[in-house]
């Protein structure tokens, strides 16, 4: 009876190759820059590469969560957005995911979308601080009827959550002259 059990033993560690190594497989998901907003400087960063990595949930991640900041977010588009669609009477963030996703569904698959931020004037006033910048959003598309560039500037009220964490609680879209702005985006991807 031992003889077998040890036999057996043997053809099952044999068969199992318990100490070969084998080929690592390829990951099935994507890599993320996404870092907890501990700065202003790393919240903007999260909001470029939630763009660039197509990212939903990193995106929404940027935005007030009431569980941990009672403040109602709030977003204020451009004048000309304002005049083309209704859908801007109380955006929400569930409006901000559906967006988004939209956008994710028309980009080619592999190239990013890149969003420039510059010439940044901030206010900062303890825990909480307004950011201002140029942007300019690229979308990669193969639909002719889809403009690639939206440009204008825009305004980030930021706070402090109770985690420690930045969060942008009101974003107001300034479009500039001759120039698609965000808010056109937002609303033809609504």
């Amino acid at each position: 009876m031992k003889l077998k059990i040890i036999i057996l033993t043997l053809i099952f560690l044999s068969g199992c190759d318990l100490l070969s190594t084998r080929t690592p497989e390829d990951p099935t998901s994507s890599r993320s820059n996404f870092v907890s907003a501990t700065t202003p400087e790393i919240l903007f960063q999260n909001l470029k590469d939630s763009f660039s990595e197509k990212i939903v949930e990193n995106y929404l991640a940027c935005f007030v969560d009431q569980s941990f900041l009672e403040v109602e977010y709030s977003f204020i588009p451009s004048a000309g957005a304002v005049a083309q669609s209704y859908i801007f009477t109380n955006w929400t963030l569930n409006d901000e995911r559906q967006y988004f996703n939209s956008v994710k569904s028309i980009v080619l698959e592999n190239a990013p979308i890149t969003l420039e931020l510059n010439n940044q004037v901030s206010n900062p006033s303890g825990e909480s601080a307004i950011y201002q910048f140029e942007y300019v959003l690229s979308i990669p598309t193969s639909d002719p009827t889809v403009p690639a560039s939206y440009e204008g500037s825009v305004q980030f009220k930021i706070n402090l959550d109770s985690r420690q964490i930045w969060v942008i609680t009101e974003w107001q879209d300034i479009s500039r002259e001759n120039s698609t702005s965000w808010s056109e985006l937002k609303g033809r991807f609504y």
